[in-house]
């Protein structure tokens, strides 16, 4: 028989899913730290005591890696050979690297320009930082739940392999 059914000795899934989450939210971070970094140096030329200050969106953009290496390591230790590593196991293991870091890229990409844009026009109106704050914190919490949607399936598969 041809194609993929349960007899198939390979499960690339739990793989995919590993490198898809610590890949799409390490870009989501990098775009997110360089985006308000662009943002953070052009202030800092006619304001630099901001600084430490305005550097709140590139740790939020760091955080998102985070949420992919801690998914990633979670479905790393849960790989087996295949009969003990189902296709469900393998197909849960992706979804839930993909749901991290996909989630992770998103709110990279906005933390990146609510960061660049907040941080400038705090710099003129030092009013704006709590509104830019909040901004930034709905950002990073769609990395949140990519996180815990990513962690949601892949306890999933932990708990029914040990059943």
């Amino acid at each position: 028989s041809s194609g993929i059914n349960a007899e198939w000795p390979l499960r690339p899934g739990g793989t995919m899913g590993a490198a898809s989450a610590i890949i799409f939210s390490s870009l989501g971070a990098a775009y997110g730290t360089a985006k308000s970094g662009v943002g953070i140096s052009a202030m800092a030329v006619m304001k630099p005591d901001l600084i430490m200050k305005s550097i709140l969106p590139v740790v939020m953009a760091g955080i998102l890696a985070i949420y992919g290496l801690v998914v990633s390591a979670l479905i790393i230790q849960s790989l087996y050979p295949a009969p003990q590593y189902t296709l469900f196991m393998s197909f849960c293991d992706f979804a839930a690297g993909l749901s991290v870091g996909i989630c992770g890229l998103g709110a990279g990409f906005a933390i990146g320009v609510v960061g660049d844009a907040g941080v400038r026009s705090t710099a003129q109106q030092p009013k704006l930082f709590v509104g830019m704050v909040l901004i930034l914190i709905f950002a990073e919490v769609l990395g949140l739940y990519g996180l815990i949607v990513g962690i949601i399936l892949h306890i999933r598969i932990t708990t029914k392999a040990s059943t």
